[in-house]
């Protein structure tokens, strides 16, 4: 949905193609009165058109369907898109069982899940929907399953609200990209703005939406930044939100300073100089622009970084595809790797929560084995060599 002002989000139809219009007051409370980004209301559309398609199809309310949440999960879990899709087959079957892998995972699930409840939550609050609705969902609980850091500090128990249905996700490692990858993704590069990009994510940790929302206010180079108003010291670019009209977003609301480092720095340089053969860059305050692409000069859109890593890795030869978001975790895990704590990870990265910035912490299986091999062997204690 596009609005006058220029602002877009995402909804749910019905099969006439009418707005649905529980969906879409909620879809719109996230956008703006959550300040969320659109690609948010496109997964939360997507989650709540799934949980409408199943109602529909079971001869259900959808408010009878929230107490059927376990029918509902089995039905995420094993309907495949011949199933669960807009256009299903007729006559077509859910198969469970072993032999049959599951459609979904458990992370997508989760996510369906927490769409819903929201959903849920605002027809309640709204009035649209009965109060009874809520308990189905959600069960007061402790905070004893919560990290330390989230405990309280006068030591007595907190309560919260608990939601009742999720899957048990298994833990996995990060799937970064390899120092190897990185390099080769920067041998791929045609130009100094795309190295530029790439070492904005892998040396900077920034999300594809803030590398091409960055403004050229925002960088700043210098040992000092007093003359321009700014504090922070050394090197470092700022992460700012904004309503950006190339569609970058930045996903955290709280701005952040990310410290800029040599190599980054140096590239900025380069870069510079390549800017400036492009005369139609000259009147644009964003930093990555469109140097031979119409618009000329116009900013990069962010789904032109997926395709630039795309053809770098096939130039450069790599075994696998790289995504941008696996050169963040690459600047996590190096950091995490480095010593860095976890509240230092959650901070560079703009995390809102600390649990976000966990998964970085596990340490790399080389360290691991470096960990093992300091371990003296009895032989050593007793003073015999090895």
């Amino acid at each position: 949905m596009r609005l006058p002002s220029g602002a877009r989000y995402w909804t749910v139809l019905d099969d006439d193609l009418a707005v649905v219009g529980e969906a879409d007051a909620f879809l719109r409370h996230v956008r703006f009165g959550r300040d969320q980004s659109e690609s948010t209301t496109r997964a939360y559309a997507g989650g709540i058109a799934l949980f409408l398609r199943w109602c529909a199809r079971t001869g259900r309310h959808w408010h009878d369907g929230v107490g059927q949440f376990g029918l509902f999960i089995t039905w995420l879990r094993h309907a495949g898109p011949q199933v669960s899709g807009v256009e299903a087959a007729p006559g077509a079957e859910v198969l469970a069982g072993p032999g049959h892998a599951p459609a979904r995972s458990e992370r997508r699930v989760n996510g369906v899940l927490t769409a819903v409840r929201g959903l849920v939550v605002h027809a309640v609050a709204s009035g649209t929907a009965p109060a009874g609705l809520v308990p189905l969902l959600y069960e007061v609980a402790d905070h004893r399953d919560l990290p330390e850091v989230a405990h309280g500090q006068d030591g007595r128990m907190a309560w919260r609200m608990r939601a009742r249905h999720r899957l048990r996700e298994p833990e996995r490692r990060v799937d970064r990209a390899s120092d190897e990858e990185t390099v080769g993704l920067l041998r791929g590069c045609r130009s100094a703005r795309d190295r530029l990009i790439v070492l904005l994510m892998a040396r900077a940790g920034l999300r594809r939406g803030e590398v091409c929302g960055l403004r050229r206010s925002d960088v700043h180079l210098l040992p000092d930044s007093a003359a321009l108003g700014c504090a922070v010291k050394g090197a470092h670019l700022h992460v700012v939100r904004r309503d950006n009209p190339n569609g970058a977003w930045a996903k955290s609301r709280r701005q952040r300073a990310v410290p800029a480092g040599f190599l980054l720095v140096q590239a900025f340089d380069v870069y510079e100089f390549e800017r400036m053969t492009v005369p139609e860059a000259a009147g644009s305050d964003f930093v990555l622009v469109n140097l031979a692409r119409d618009p000329v000069g116009a900013p990069m859109r962010p789904d032109a970084v997926n395709a630039l890593i795309a053809a770098a890795g096939r130039r450069a030869g790599l075994a696998r595809a790289i995504s941008p978001h696996q050169l963040r975790h690459a600047f996590g895990s190096d950091v995490a790797d480095a010593g860095g704590t976890i509240d230092e990870i959650q901070d560079l990265l703009g995390h809102a929560s600390m649990s976000s910035s966990q998964v970085y912490v596990h340490p790399d299986p080389a360290r691991l084995r470096a960990a093992v091999d300091r371990v003296p062997s009895p032989r050593e204690m007793a003073g015999t060599p090895r």
